[in-house]
């Protein structure tokens, strides 16, 4: 067979509903502008079969990336490995570690209206990695870690010198204890726009579940305690939210009225 005719292959029916609801979005409120969002959790290599990481499974970052998709934005996900499948209709970076991530986000920052942290990056990584399977040793094995890059108070520190940087940045502030103190600082301390904060203690707002229950901290002191909801649930009011601090809630009804006053009509 000449291979020009035969049988092909039909798209799953969730591929094709993604595309869809890209399509749908269109003319949405975020439509022109690019939103770029962080998911999954790093990993920082030990040696070639072993790293550090964490539980993060980019439920709440894929989340996210489709209701952005949804409102209209131009939507990029920087993703470490996930363990849901990455949504249609968005452009995907792909990523393991958080050096990896840091230099990702930084390409895309020019280009970016809003910024919505939501990986969980280490901290921490090997200093010395090899590139050979470590084995057993009956000697105590000790790994010097050092910082890694710290990605959202890089863009808070940019942001606040030379210059502007995204309109909106929003952090994710993932805790077990000290909750509302350690989101505060981070808010502060990384120049965001808006933290919001879940106890990932909690058995249904940690990791690896599909629900999440949220306290949202905005920088003008206003502050929010959301019920529990869905991980849709809550990225969609993240983006509702984030459509009104553009004071874009107005827009459809703006662009009708600039289309019904247009010479043409």
């Amino acid at each position: 067979a000449s291979g020009e005719v035969g049988e092909g292959r039909v798209a799953e029916p969730e591929d094709i509903f993604e595309v869809a609801c890209k399509v749908i979005g269109r003319g949405g409120p975020l439509d022109g502008l690019r939103v770029v969002i962080t998911a999954g959790g790093t990993r920082e290599p030990i040696d070639p079969v072993r790293f550090m990481g964490n539980h993060s499974t980019g439920k709440m970052g894929a989340a996210l990336a489709r209701a952005a998709r949804d409102l209209g934005a131009d939507t990029v996900l920087v993703h470490a490995p996930l363990a849901v499948h990455p949504p249609g209709g968005v452009s995907l970076v792909p990523v393991r570690t958080a050096q990896q991530m840091y230099t990702a986000v930084m390409e895309e920052l020019p280009q970016t209206d809003v910024l919505i942290g939501a990986a969980a990056v280490a901290d921490y990584r090997p200093k010395d990695s090899v590139d050979y399977k470590l084995k057993k040793s009956p000697k105590q094995q000790v790994i010097s870690l050092e910082r890694t890059p710290d990605i959202l108070h890089e863009v808070g520190r940019q942001r606040g010198e030379s210059s502007p940087g995204p309109r909106l940045v929003i952090g994710f502030a993932a805790e077990t204890n000290d909750l509302e103190a350690n989101a505060l600082d981070k808010l502060e301390r990384k120049n965001l726009d808006l933290v919001v904060l879940n106890d990932v203690s909690a058995p249904d707002s940690g990791f690896a579940v599909d629900t999440n229950r949220v306290t949202l901290f905005e920088r003008d002191g206003n502050r929010e305690a959301w019920p529990l909801m869905s991980k849709d649930e809550v990225a969609q009011a993240i983006l509702q939210r984030i459509v009104a601090r553009l004071g874009r809630l107005d827009w459809k009804t703006s662009q009708s009225k600039a289309l019904d006053d247009s010479p043409e009509n």
